[in-house]
């Protein structure tokens, strides 16, 4: 009872108005609500095209739809994870900091355990159950897309009591893990995180990865596994496991980027965003890994556009080209989407907890303006970085399957090209909405 009643005096406790308590907790509800609405609709989706597999009014080729829209959801779950882990990763340093206070006032572990529990359930239960309620709203809109030369029905992207509650609890389980994990720092070393100590440097062997990845692919190209089906899940699990790599990599990566910009930098704001990219590569590139996907399947949904069908070509293959096409955008923009979420609410989380600094290079005669540019070229920079490198890496992955050949077509250069502008400006956009909530909270 004494550890509820001192959870309940924290979330309760306002020291001025510019406390980021109250915000955190609102940006970490809409990450979770957006995460469960996206996963409901995914599943929803899947479901669909998977209760059609029998129906002969939906074509010759309906046991292909749930392979592709499984291939999709796979793809997706990467932003997914990442979104819900930056919702439980918004509060993590304020709440550890506080944490580690009780700790050293005498707080025991089992005390400190329970009111991080208690936080990060609220959190995500709040989130969770919103993310419900914009599922709902979300069907009539659904059901208007259009497959297998029909719409939707309510009924087939209608999941289930059962599907909803997993969900919420999967949501509800991602918040707990990330929130106790933090915990390891408190309980062992509170000074030191009261003290807010660096992280250690990134090592260069996180490449390895990727590089298994890169070989992998022209043996898995080139090999004859007796099943198509069988040869696009292989093809596909290497595909994930070479973007899989890039999380590995790309905070190294990023670190090197920090470094020689801040060597090279003649600006203020610039060497400032690369003094913080260098300290803190990880937060860097969650906050941009959203768009690193959203590249990587730019560069799969583009491929569409070089395939047509012919002219003598039967209607059930005009629709499932159609649909194909359909299905690569409609994925590359519920990733846009959930980057620019993730990366609104990664850099207004980090706003918050360099607050203390930013008032002190306010007092230090530090303009408003210059941190504001700061922010912004603290994701820009990032961004450059991972597109970069995602792009060259899918093309390498790619090109045993397709050649380097098929991305110097025009429509697909034009189309891919349009597809990483449109989801850096989604990035960029959550970006400066950060930076509004970071001169609320200054």
């Amino acid at each position: 009872m004494t550890t509820l009643e001192l959870w309940w005096f924290l979330r309760g406790r306002t020291a001025d108005d510019r406390d980021p308590r109250r915000l955190t907790t609102l940006l970490a509800v809409v990450a979770f609500a957006t995460a469960t609405a996206t996963l409901l609709v995914v599943a929803g989706g899947y479901g669909a095209f998977t209760a059609r597999v029998d129906d002969p009014s939906a074509g010759p080729d309906t046991d292909l739809y749930p392979v592709l829209a499984g291939i999709a959801a796979l793809l997706l779950l990467v932003p997914l994870a990442t979104l819900s882990g930056a919702a439980a990763r918004l509060a993590v340093a304020r709440r550890d900091e506080r944490l580690a206070t009780l700790r050293l006032a005498g707080a025991t572990t089992t005390q400190v355990t329970t009111l991080t529990t208690l936080d990060a359930t609220a959190q995500a239960l709040a989130g969770a159950v919103a993310g419900v309620v914009g599922y709902t709203v979300l069907l009539p809109v659904v059901s208007l897309l259009r497959f297998q030369d029909r719409t939707f029905t309510l009924g087939e992207l209608w999941v289930g009591m059962p599907a909803i509650l997993a969900a919420v609890a999967v949501v509800v389980l991602v918040a707990l893990v990330s929130a106790l994990a933090s915990l390891r720092r408190v309980l062992v070393t509170p000074l030191g995180v009261a003290a807010r100590t660096s992280p250690p440097r990134l090592r260069a062997r996180r490449g390895l990865v990727l590089v298994g990845a890169l070989v992998a692919m022209p043996i898995a190209a080139g090999a004859s596994f007796g099943s198509q089906t069988v040869g696009i899940l292989v093809i596909v699990g290497v595909l994930m496991l070479g973007f899989a790599a890039l999380g590995a990599v790309g905070p190294f990566a990023l670190q090197v980027v920090g470094r020689i910009t801040g060597r090279w930098a003649r600006r203020v704001e610039t060497l400032l965003a690369s003094r913080r990219l260098v300290d803190d590569p990880r937060t860097a590139w969650r906050s941009v890994g959203g768009v690193a996907l959203a590249t990587f399947i730019a560069g799969l949904a583009s491929l569409t556009a070089m395939f047509s069908p012919g002219d003598e070509a039967s209607r059930w293959d005009v629709v499932l080209y159609a649909d194909v096409r359909t299905g690569a955008l409609l994925t590359l923009g519920i990733a846009g989407l959930l980057a620019a979420v993730s990366t609104g609410v990664m850099q207004a989380g980090r706003a918050i907890d360099q607050r203390d600094a930013t008032a002190a290079l306010v007092l230090a005669g530090t303009e408003q303006r210059t941190l504001d540019r700061a922010r912004l070229r603290e994701t820009a920079i990032p961004l450059v970085a991972s597109v970069g490198l995602t792009t060259v890496t899918m093309l390498l992955l790619m090109a045993p399957l397709v050649g380097f050949g098929a991305y110097q077509e025009l429509p697909v250069l034009i189309e891919l090209l349009a597809a990483i502008a449109a989801a850096s400006l989604l990035v960029m956009l959550g970006a400066w909405a950060a930076s509004r909530v970071a001169r609320r909270t200054s």
